[in-house]
C-alpha cells in the first residue's frame, strides 16, 4: 500500500501540467522518438494519449494490484508493436521521465518535499520501471544515484527532426476539445520553461523567463485555491475505469 505522502503526491492532478515536458524528454531519445513518430496516434488523439498515461501512472503507483496488472498488460501489448519500445534502457528512460517530471512540477508548484518524503516518493515510482519491464535492480537505488543517471542520460539525448515534428504536433494540437485550446499557450510556456535548457534550445522553443514566471505564479494560485479532493478527482475517475 502506498504511504500517505505517496498518495498525496501521485494523486495530485496538477502534475498533469508536466505531460508535454515528459513526452519531449522521452522522444529526445532517438529510438523512442522514431518509434513515437511512426506509431503514436496522439497527433490525432492527444486526449487519448493523456488518458492512457495518467491511468498507467495512477494504477501502478497508487492503484490496487489488479489495476496495476490491467494497465501493465495494456502497455505491454501496445509496446509490442513499436520498435525499441521493449528495450530495457528505453523503458528505464521513459519511467525516469515520468518520475522526474512529476517531481519537477510538484516542486515548482508546492516547494521541495522533505528528504524523507522525497525518498518515499522516489522508491514508490520504481514501480513504473518494473511495470515497463525494466530489469530488477536497474532502477537507481537512491535519489543521489538517480541524479547521476539523469545527468548522464540527458547529456546523451539528440533531438531529431522526427522529435521536432512530434513536438510541434503536441504543442500545437488540432484534434483537441475546444476547451483545451485556450490553455495551450500556457502549456507551451510552462513546458518550455521547465525543460533542461539544452533541450529547449534543441527543440527551438521560445524562451520567455518573465512570461514563464508569470504563468507559474498564475498556476500556483489556481492550484492552491483548488480543493485537494477536486485535484484528486482524475485519479479516482481513471482508476474507477479499471474496476
Amino acid at each position: 500500500m502506498p504511504t500517505a505522502t505517496v498518495e498525496r503526491f501521485a494523486r495530485d492532478g496538477a502534475l498533469v501540467l508536466g505531460g508535454a515536458r515528459a513526452i519531449l524528454l522521452q522522444i529526445a531519445d532517438p529510438v523512442v522518438g522514431a518509434g513515437v513518430a511512426e506509431h503514436s496516434d496522439f497527433a490525432r488523439r492527444p486526449m487519448r494519449r493523456l488518458r492512457n498515461t495518467l491511468t498507467f501512472v495512477y494504477a501502478v503507483v497508487v492503484g490496487t494490484s489488479d489495476q496495476a496488472a490491467a494497465m501493465t498488460g495494456y502497455v505491454d501489448r501496445a509496446h509490442s508493436r513499436v520498435i525499441g519500445a521493449i528495450d530495457a534502457d528505453r523503458q528505464l528512460w521513459v519511467a525516469a521521465t515520468l518520475y522526474e517530471t512529476a517531481s519537477t512540477v510538484h516542486e515548482a508548484l508546492y516547494g521541495a518535499l522533505s528528504s524523507t518524503e522525497a525518498d518515499e516518493v522516489y522508491h514508490a515510482h520504481a514501480a513504473l520501471g518494473e511495470a515497463l519491464q525494466v530489469p530488477i535492480g536497474a532502477w537507481p537505488e537512491s535519489r543521489a544515484a538517480f541524479a547521476t543517471y539523469w545527468a548522464s542520460a540527458v547529456s546523451r539525448l539528440v533531438v531529431s527532426d522526427d522529435a521536432r515534428r512530434v513536438a510541434r504536433q503536441l504543442l500545437h494540437p488540432v484534434a483537441v476539445p475546444w476547451w483545451v485550446k485556450p490553455g495551450m499557450p500556457l502549456v507551451r510556456c510552462l513546458t518550455s520553461g521547465m525543460l533542461p535548457p539544452v533541450l529547449r534550445e534543441a527543440y527551438r522553443l521560445a524562451t520567455h523567463p518573465r512570461r514563464y514566471r508569470a504563468a507559474l505564479g498564475l498556476v500556483r494560485a489556481i492550484v492552491r485555491a483548488t480543493p485537494r479532493r477536486l485535484r484528486e478527482w482524475p485519479s479516482r475517475y481513471y482508476l474507477a475505469s479499471l474496476s
